[in-house]
């Protein structure tokens, strides 16, 4: 090698040296993705298993499920807010039916197996009146509690028994459409959930329909027809009195006994 290619040499070489020198020097850093922080959570009491109407709430029925803050239900039974919930909601009765997995509510519970449970149930206004069942009288024994039920009233004609010489029966619609409360003499829990016996049925009505039932029960025998859940659907006048036929129904008591007849 010549003394002029040595030259050329050292010359690209340090040309090179320099140019790697100024790379490092203004090398454009790397860009490291964010951390992102997990969510916030909190704790909300959820039920554990589908449960009914009159279910007495023990500890495995209720467990806590995490959810993101922010968006917890409305109502809903914090952790971060009653630590001891489930401890002081167990013995509560279920007064509206809650799914698996749905938050527990503190509306839809009534502590306590107490004389005055039932009036818990009662909306304003309304009573609730106990008529004698039995497995005829009931559907077969399907009507259950929070099932809507029309009320038919059998009853013996005493003026067509007189005219014709036998006894003739009649009957008639007297209420449609009102919620069962319960089924039973009493309410009663066998495992946690709602036992019914079938000796009475408690129905809510208003305190006109109370009257009417309570007499026509003195004066004839009460059946309840089952309705469909489609057709049962409260309204704010589901529950009434059938009307009259234009005045071709009358109802007539005498000496205490109530009858129906048809005006001409």
């Amino acid at each position: 090698m010549n003394k002029t290619q040595i030259i050329v040499l050292s010359v690209a070489l340090a040309a090179g040296g320099g140019a790697l020198l100024m790379m490092n020097g203004s090398s454009v850093p790397v860009q490291l993705p964010a951390i992102i922080s997990a969510p916030q959570v909190d704790d909300v009491l959820v039920a554990a298993r589908d449960l009914p109407y009159g279910t007495a709430l023990t500890d495995p029925d209720m467990k806590w499920q995490s959810w993101t803050k922010g968006a917890t239900p409305k109502g809903a039974v914090l952790k971060s807010e009653s630590p001891t919930a489930k401890e002081d909601l167990k013995d509560s009765y279920v007064r509206v039916s809650i799914a698996s997995g749905e938050p527990v509510r503190r509306e839809r519970l009534v502590k306590g197996a107490t004389s005055g449970w039932m009036s818990t149930l009662l909306p304003s206004g309304k009573r609730a009146v106990a008529i004698d069942v039995s497995l005829n009288t009931t559907a077969g024994g399907f009507i259950l509690p929070n099932d809507r039920v029309d009320v038919i009233r059998t009853y013996r004609d005493q003026d067509a028994t007189k005219d014709r010489g036998v006894d003739v029966v009649g009957s008639e619609v007297i209420l449609t459409n009102v919620r069962v409360l319960a089924m039973g003499q009493t309410i009663e829990t066998k495992d946690g959930e709602a036992v019914v016996t079938g000796a009475t049925a408690t129905l809510e009505l208003d305190p006109r329909q109370s009257e009417l039932i309570v007499l026509a029960q003195r004066t004839g025998q009460l059946a309840l027809a089952l309705r469909a859940l489609v057709d049962a659907i409260p309204k704010d006048d589901a529950t009434v009195v059938p009307p009259s036929n234009d005045g071709e129904n009358m109802t007539i008591v005498r000496y205490g006994v109530q009858s129906s007849v048809r005006g001409k």
